[in-house]
């Protein structure tokens, strides 16, 4: 298909992406708790005649992490209903199973070609301010301590463009298209246990996208290799309670253990082989000034240029932690609530996507990498799973204008990358042809 046709529908297509986007980031809905997002998905894909794989089927159940508690799911899956949720979908999605993916066969022999995009929303407060387009123009979050404030709203909408493109131009391309709306990105939760569920086990070769981070506009990074790996921890103690005054002999500090791992854990020696990093993000402890703490909890993340590099603070962080209980006698768990890998793109996929991105027209320049250090992305699990099947993978970034920075109540992006993310990724499939004749 040729640019100037291809850039005909993306721009009949553009604004349903647009009021997607903008339905979403109103009812936004944070990690598990993707309820009224999914059925809603689900219902759009279904009806563009998409093989749809829903809630526990996509999961391996017991690799989730950082589930809400019960009682907040339950609430959250009720007030989704109140919200517009899709009936006949929702309860596929009870218990916090908010995945979906969904598969479309060309019905010709081809590649399956697997893209990824999250649904997310984050736990902030949206700032409620006339100069705030989504305030302005009324879709800002009606839900308290839930704002789209990372892009997922668009990256949702993206998805659903793209099952709609490809769905549109079934005639024009090979092979099967798989399309993964994963929950729960945020705190590095939701894709191990898809990917373990071997929903991208047949993916010869997988795009998964971001918008913004700090990327321009009019640009694209095809390739992210700069995600670090990294373990999220929420780390126990358990002491005993007494009187500070009268006998704290009979006490087990949990707030002292808590305070002393603290220390020590920012301690840790760095690794000479590459980035490492350690945070204790929280503490929290005690009940009262004259009460020997029993109990304290800490919230910790590891992080590594690469998988080694990460186990190896992993492993002595652990160590610390158990050290301490020993020290002042008291217990203690870990809970590992959320993980990402390191992983690096496929270098013949990179190129692939560099040249169909320059030749969709849409950006002054197209960089084969960034060099802009990142965080971490649990996208990373479905990549290193592709390779390991023996498929091609790639992480790719679409610049936009940012009103504010990630993760900040003000968040906002200029929606035309909507639009220059779904010709980019539409391109991927339509012209794989390409790719196999320069192979």
């Amino acid at each position: 298909m040729d640019t100037a046709q291809l850039s005909t529908i993306v721009k009949h297509i553009e604004p349903q992406m647009i009021a997607w986007r903008r339905d979403f980031h109103q009812f936004a809905e944070s990690g598990w708790l993707e309820y009224r997002t999914a059925s809603v998905v689900a219902d759009i894909l279904d009806k563009l005649g998409y093989q749809l794989q829903l809630g526990q089927e996509v999961f391996v159940a017991d690799a989730r992490m950082g589930l809400p508690a019960q009682e907040v799911m339950a609430a959250a899956f009720e007030r989704a209903r109140e919200q517009g949720a899709i009936e006949p979908w929702l309860s596929h999605f009870a218990n916090g199973f908010t995945g979906i993916v969904a598969t479309l066969d060309s019905g010709k022999p081809g590649p399956t070609i697997g893209y990824r995009v999250d649904m997310d929303a984050l736990d902030l407060d949206e700032v409620d301010d006339p100069n705030h387009i989504p305030s302005q123009a009324g879709f800002g979050s009606v839900n308290e301590r839930m704002m789209h404030a990372c892009g997922h709203d668009g990256h949702t909408a993206i998805g659903l463009g793209l099952a709609t493109l490809l769905a549109q131009t079934r005639a024009e391309w090979s092979g099967c298209v798989k399309i993964i709306f994963q929950p729960a990105e945020e705190g590095t939760r939701g894709a191990k246990s898809m990917a373990l569920a071997g929903v991208v086990d047949d993916v010869d070769y997988f795009t998964a996208i971001h918008i913004g981070t700090g990327i321009a506009q009019g640009q694209m990074v095809c390739a992210n290799d700069s995600f670090m790996a990294t373990s999220k921890l929420d780390v126990t103690f358990t002491g005993i309670a007494a009187h500070a005054g009268g006998n704290p002999e009979q006490g087990r500090s949990a707030l002292l253990a808590a305070a002393q791992a603290t220390l020590a854990l920012h301690a840790i020696n760095r690794h000479s082989e590459g980035a490492s990093r350690i945070n204790v993000g929280v503490l929290n402890a005690g009940t009262g000034r004259n009460i020997i703490a029993p109990s304290a909890l800490l919230k910790v993340e590891t992080r590594g240029q690469n998988n080694t590099i990460n186990n190896y603070i992993y492993q002595q962080a652990k160590q610390i932690i158990q050290g301490v209980a020993t020290m002042y006698g008291v217990d203690y768990t870990i809970k590992l609530v959320g993980a990402a890998q390191s992983s690096v793109s496929s270098p013949e996929w990179i190129s692939f996507i560099q040249q169909q991105a320059q030749a969709s027209g849409r950006f002054s320049a197209v960089h084969s990498h960034s060099q802009k250090p990142a965080g971490s992305e649990d996208a990373t699990y479905f990549m290193e799973r592709v390779k390991a099947c023996g498929g091609q993978a790639a992480y790719s970034i679409f610049g936009t204008q940012l009103a504010a920075g990630h993760h900040n109540e003000h968040f906002d992006f200029n929606e035309i990358v909507l639009s220059d993310a779904l010709h980019t990724l539409a391109m991927l499939t339509l012209n794989f042809d390409q790719f196999k004749s320069e192979s």
